[in-house]
C-alpha cells in the first residue's frame, strides 16, 4: 500500500505523515519542485519535471488498487479512480466513480464562468475542520485498504 500526494498546494501534509507513521504505510510527495520532507524510510520525495502536468502524470501511472492519492485536482482524481485507486480531497472528501462524473462537469462549468466573469471566485478557504475531516477520512482509508 501507498499514499501518493500531489504535493505542490496540499494542505494536509502534516496529517498524511502521521497516519503513514501510525500504520507503517509509505508515502510519496510528488512534485515538480524541491519540497522538504521528513527524513524517515516511509517518506520519499518525487521530483519530476516542471512539464504540463508532469506530476499529474506520475501519480496516474503510480495509482493502483493499493494506492490512496491525496489531491484537489478533479481531473487527476478521475484518472486514478480509473487505475483503482482510493482517491481523498485535502478537506476529506472522497472522489468516488459515482461522483467523479458530477465532479468533472461542475469543474467544466465552474472555468467557463470564471472566463466570462471576473469575480466569481474560487473554492471555499481552507479551515480547521476540513483538517480533521481529511484525517480521519485517511485514518478509515488506510484501515479499510489493510483489510
Amino acid at each position: 500500500m501507498q499514499i501518493l500526494v500531489d504535493a505542490d498546494a496540499c494542505p494536509v501534509k502534516d496529517e498524511i505523515y502521521k497516519v503513514a507513521w501510525r500504520h507503517q504505510v509509505t508515502v510519496k510527495i510528488v512534485a515538480n519542485s524541491f519540497l522538504r520532507v521528513p527524513e524517515h524510510p516511509l517518506i520519499a520525495r518525487v521530483v519530476v519535471s516542471d512539464g504540463f502536468d508532469a506530476a499529474d502524470d506520475w501519480i496516474a501511472q503510480a495509482a493502483s488498487g493499493a494506492s490512496i492519492v491525496v489531491t484537489s485536482d478533479i481531473l487527476l482524481a478521475d484518472r486514478c479512480l480509473k487505475a483503482g485507486a482510493t482517491v481523498l480531497a485535502p478537506n476529506g472528501k472522497p472522489f468516488t466513480p459515482d461522483s467523479i462524473g458530477g465532479a468533472v462537469a461542475t469543474r467544466a462549468i465552474m472555468a467557463d464562468l470564471r472566463a466570462g466573469i471576473d469575480s466569481i471566485g474560487g473554492p471555499p478557504p481552507f479551515q480547521k475542520a476540513d483538517r480533521s475531516r481529511f484525517l480521519e477520512a485517511l485514518d478509515s482509508a488506510v484501515v479499510r485498504l489493510m483489510r
